[in-house]
C-alpha cells in the first residue's frame, strides 16, 4: 500500500503534482498521538537530526569548557546557508580549540545563500569548509574530539584525524547519543554515509518523533542529557539565524516561535520538530524526497495543529508556510504547493486528527 498523499502542486485549477509521505506525532512517554502512511519503516534522517548528534558537546562539558556562547550551540545544530555570520561563526569556535578549519573533514561546497555565494565570487574567493552547511556541527565534533584527547593526554590533531569514521571515538558518542534518544538499536540499523561524511543510520519515523519528544520534555532522558537537550533549545531560540539564516523555514519559524518549537530539515524529504508545551515531537519524510517544497508545507500544516498560535502573526505565518504562493521568473502567480486537507483541519479548528489519536 503507498503511502498517502501529503501536498498537492497545483498549477492553474488542477492538481499537477502529488506528494506521498508519512508522518509520526509521538509524546514523551511514547504514545503515537497521529500518524499517517508507512511509520516503521527505516528511514536515513540525514541533517534532521542534528540536534541529537550535539548531545554530547554539551553533556561532556565540552561547550561550558571551551565557552561556546549561544550563536556557536546553535550553530552546531545547523544545515546554514553559508552566510558570512555563519563562516566566522564556525571559525570561532575552532579558534577556542586552537584549531582552524583545516581539521573539518566536511568538504567544502559553495554557500547555499544565493548572495553570500556571489559576494564570495566577486571577491575573488572560493569556497572552503567553513561554508559547508554543516561546518558548525563538524566544528562541534571538534570541540568535543579535543576534549577527549585532553582527558588521554594526546594531541588533539592527531586524535581528530578520521573523526567522522563510524569506529572514531567522537562518532561512537554521538552514535549513543542518537541510540539512547531514539531507543532504536544502531548496530543492526541500516548505516550509510551523509554528505558531510558522517555516518547516518536508518530510523522508523516512531522512533525519530519520540527521540523528539524526549528533547522537548527531557523526559526519558538521563538528568545530564535533558540539561544538554534544554541547552540547546535554548541556544537555538535565541540565535534561530545560525541553524538556517535569511528567509529560510526553520529559522522563520523559531523566530517566531522561540523555545516553543524546534524544527529541523533534513535531506531527501526529512523533517524533525520537538514541541515542548505539546510534549510532542514529529517526525516526516517525504517519498520523493522533496525537501525545500513539499516537506516543509507539511511540517507547517502539522505545527499549526499542534503548536497553538497565540497571534494573528504566528497564525498567518504558519497559514503562508502551508500554502505557499509558486510564481514563474516575471513574478506571475501561477499555481500554489499546499498540505493536503487531511493535514489543514487544526488550520480551521477542528480537533486535530482526532481518528488517529490513541485517546480518541
Amino acid at each position: 500500500m503507498s503511502n498517502p498523499v501529503l501536498a498537492q502542486a497545483w498549477r492553474g485549477d488542477m492538481v499537477e503534482s502529488l506528494h506521498r509521505g508519512a508522518y509520526a506525532v509521538m509524546d514523551a512517554a511514547g504514545a503515537l498521538v497521529a500518524s499517517a502512511g508507512d511509520i516503521a519503516r527505516p528511514v536515513f534522517p540525514r541533517s534532521a537530526i542534528k540536534l541529537l548528534q550535539a548531545l554530547p558537546l554539551v553533556e561532556s562539558g565540552a561547550a561550558e569548557r571551551y565557552g561556546l556562547d549561544d550563536e556557536e550551540l546553535a550553530l552546531a545544530c545547523a544545515s546554514h546557508g553559508g552566510q558570512p555570520e555563519h563562516a566566522r561563526t564556525a571559525a570561532s569556535m575552532l579558534a577556542k580549540v586552537g584549531l582552524d578549519e583545516q581539521v573539518l573533514e566536511c568538504g567544502a561546497h559553495w554557500p547555499y545563500h544565493d548572495a553570500s555565494t556571489r559576494a564570495l565570487a566577486a571577491a575573488g574567493g572560493t569556497p572552503g569548509a567553513l561554508h559547508n552547511n554543516c561546518s558548525g556541527k563538524h566544528a562541534g565534533f571538534v570541540c568535543l574530539g579535543c576534549l577527549m584527547a585532553a582527558a588521554e593526554g594526546r594531541d588533539a590533531r592527531a586524535f581528530l584525524a578520521g573523526y567522522v569514521k563510524p569506529e572514531h571515538p567522537v562518532m561512537r558518542e554521538v552514535g549513543a547519543a542518537i541510540e539512547s534518544t531514539t531507543g532504536w538499536r544502531l548496530a543492526s540499523a541500516p548505516r550509510g554515509t551523509d554528505g558531510c561524511s558522517i555516518p547516518t543510520y536508518a530510523i522508523p519515523l516512531t522512533h525519530l518523533a519520540h527521540a523528539f519528544a524526549r528533547m522537548a520534555t527531557g523526559q526519558g532522558l538521563a538528568p545530564a542529557r535533558a540539561a544538554a537537550a534544554e541547552r540547546l533549545r535554548a541556544a537555538v531560540a535565541k540565535a534561530p539565524f545560525m541553524v538556517a539564516g535569511s528567509g529560510r523555514f526553520d529559522t522563520r519559524v523559531m523566530q517566531a516561535f522561540g523555545e516553543r518549537v524546534f524544527c529541523k530539515v533534513g535531506a531527501e524529504g526529512v523533517y524533525c520538530a520537538a514541541l515542548p508545551e505539546a510534549g510532542i515531537g514529529i517526525a516526516i519524510k517525504m517519498d520523493d524526497g522533496n525537501t525545500s517544497r513539499a516537506c516543509e508545507v507539511v511540517m507547517a500544516a502539522l505545527l499549526e495543529a499542534w503548536l497553538a498560535p497565540r497571534a494573528d502573526d504566528e497564525r498567518a505565518l504558519l497559514a503562508s508556510l502551508a500554502n505557499v504562493v509558486l510564481r514563474n521568473w516575471r513574478g506571475i502567480e501561477v499555481g500554489r504547493l499546499v498540505a493536503h486537507e487531511v493535514l489543514q483541519r487544526g488550520a480551521i479548528g477542528m480537533p486535530p486528527f482526532a481518528e488517529n489519536r490513541t485517546d480518541a
